[in-house]
């Protein structure tokens, strides 16, 4: 990002490292303040809103309206109202009604707050702005420097001091600091090079935002050429984040109007250090709203054999404007990965659990999305509290299944957070977890938090698989059932099936091959050798296959059914050896 400010799709961008305003009058100066000064003014003109009409009635000049505001804005940081109308007569009808300028400003102000707004420091660049300052300081400062300019304007009109303060956040939701560390970029993907990559981010919680879309929709598929080489990319307009998924390396890339999904990316996926990407190659590349000559969504990923490359490609479009099209790509290229290397991805929840007398119960719960994985974990979490002493969430979502040296199964998680629907959580939990939730479309249906839950260190650790079960949303009956044999247990695991809860575009009862369209629907034959082969090896050492009902599909039971599977599910615990 070269520029010092840029908004674009209701998404603030202030370049700390090109221009840094320490006070009010740097920041009525500022190409900033100018650009969103004009989209309020552009906003309520479009409107014809009551503020519009009266700033036209009293000043009648609609060319220098803007001028015209930004002068008074300055003034009224060193004198009152009735002292600028006795320096300049012509604004004495706009400052005569005191509380018709203060909606003004409080309308302005709640403008600029609803903005998604980002601070960003670059590295290894030199310009007039941010230099040798502790870059979350330099955000705290900027914050209060936005809060104090709004409350000195406000006191000088109405001619005294608030007796109610609210410290809001006013500066950047969220700050970045980008570095310029370069990869080697083999044939193909010298559009990427020059795109700078995120070092940190630093959250101002809460962080709510509010994409356009609040489902995904359709299945990602494969191509057999370089989707890149059609498209265009401005590195000005992106950055880089690069990823530890499971155990391997990630570069996402994405556009700017989609920044509030890339940022989010911080509270799942753990950020690699510059020491493990500078001039590497990934495993995984995956580029988020590049612009091409295609009418339609596209949704594709090339498997880039000969420079050992999965390329993940969606293209610009509003449809795209949710976070599952970030993560759920991102999963399905390294479940594309795993599959290559003879490992079976697994779209499910694992938790790792400490009883009070020193038991130890590794457990997985398969499904796909709104079959009730998480939600009867944290029933569990809940009712184990006199039973169980310590609970490790190994996957919310995607982890995949090895064979050790001995052919004995271990889970793995590739998330260190849980993209997590509010709908189907306690009411309190969302709240509890305020001050470091990131929070989709909180008012909607499909209402999404997304929460740092495990370490990099512990997902990754590998885990011995004592339970591995299937999440049955759909129909009543025995909470826990376990089968006989492996051939029993495939046959319901392949098929898949679920009621759907809304988390994607789909209706009523349906199903998808392994309960996985990320990475073994696309390819079924290579999973149909491995599922056999794990399968077999489960029963062989002792591993529990059988099915959850938590019948979370099932009208009335969304509470209950949950619960009640979770009550069994610690008396099976219990009986463990």
């Amino acid at each position: 990002m070269q520029k010092e400010f840029s908004l674009s799709n209701e998404k603030a961008m202030i370049n700390f490292t090109a221009k840094y305003c320490d006070n009010a009058e740097a920041l009525f100066d500022s190409y900033g303040f100018a650009r969103v000064l004009g989209a309020y003014l552009d906003k309520i003109k479009r409107r014809e809103t009551r503020t519009y009409r009266y700033l036209i009635s009293n000043l009648k000049d609609d060319k220098n309206l803007q001028c015209n505001l930004t002068k008074i804005f300055k003034l009224l940081m060193v004198l009152k109202a009735d002292e600028i109308v006795k320096f300049n007569p012509m604004y004495e009808k706009l400052l005569e009604d005191k509380d018709k300028f203060i909606a003004l400003i409080e309308d302005l102000y709640n403008f600029w707050r609803k903005l998604e707004r980002y601070t960003i420091v670059q590295n290894h660049k030199t310009g007039d702005g941010l230099q040798n300052v502790s870059f979350i300081e330099a955000n705290e400062k900027f914050s209060k420097l936005i809060l104090d300019t709004y409350r000195k304007a406000e006191e000088n009109v109405i001619g005294e001091k608030p007796r109610v303060y609210r410290q809001l956040p006013a500066g950047g939701n969220a700050a970045l600091i980008l570095n310029e560390s370069k990869w080697i970029c083999p044939p193909g993907y010298e559009k990427l090079e020059n795109i700078p990559f995120i070092q940190t981010v630093i959250l101002d919680p809460p962080f709510i935002i509010y994409p356009k879309k609040n489902t995904r929709d359709g299945m990602f598929t494969e191509i057999t050429t370089n989707p890149l080489e059609d498209c265009s990319v401005n590195p000005d307009h992106w950055f880089c984040y690069p990823a530890k998924v499971g155990t391997l390396l990630a570069y996402i890339y994405f556009h700017r109007d989609f920044m509030a999904h890339g940022v989010t990316l911080c509270n799942l996926f753990e950020i690699a250090t510059e020491e493990q990407y500078a001039g590497k190659s990934p495993d995984i590349v995956y580029v988020f709203g590049a612009r091409d000559n295609s009418p339609d969504k596209r949704t594709v990923f090339y498997d880039d054999e000969g420079n050992g490359i999965m390329l993940g490609y969606i293209n610009y479009s509003e449809d795209i404007d949710y976070f599952g099209y970030m993560k759920k790509m991102t999963l399905t290229l390294h479940n594309l990965i795993m599959i290559k290397r003879g490992f079976i991805p697994i779209h499910g929840a694992m938790v790792n659990i400490v009883t009070k007398d020193n038991k130890i119960a590794n457990v997985i719960i398969m499904g796909d999305s709104g079959a009730g994985k998480s939600e009867s974990l944290e029933a569990l979490r809940k009712l184990g509290d006199n039973y169980i002493s310590d609970m490790t969430i190994i996957f919310d979502d995607m982890g995949v299944v090895k064979l050790n040296r001995d052919e004995k199964p271990l889970g793995y998680g590739t998330e260190i957070g849980a993209f997590v629907r509010l709908d189907d959580l306690d009411t309190g939990y969302a709240f509890r977890q305020i001050d470091r939730s990131i929070f989709m479309n909180p008012d909607k249906i499909n209402a999404r938090l997304v929460i740092p839950v495990a370490t990099y260190k512990e997902i990754t650790a590998g885990y011995p698989v004592d339970l591995f079960l299937y999440a049955n949303n759909y129909e009543e009956g025995e909470e826990l059932e376990f089968f006989n044999s492996a051939d029993e247990a495939l046959a319901v695991f392949k098929e898949g099936a679920r009621m759907a809860k809304g988390t994607t575009t789909e209706k009523g009862l349906v199903k998808s091959y392994f309960a996985n369209p990320f990475g073994p629907a696309q390819k079924e034959k290579d999973m149909d050798v491995l599922l056999q082969r794990y399968f077999d090896k489960f029963f062989e050492t002792g591993v529990k296959v059988g099915q959850l009902r938590t019948c979370l599909g099932i009208t009335g039971m969304e509470k209950s059914g949950p619960l009640k599977a979770a009550v069994k599910l610690l008396e099976v615990i219990k009986s463990l050896k």
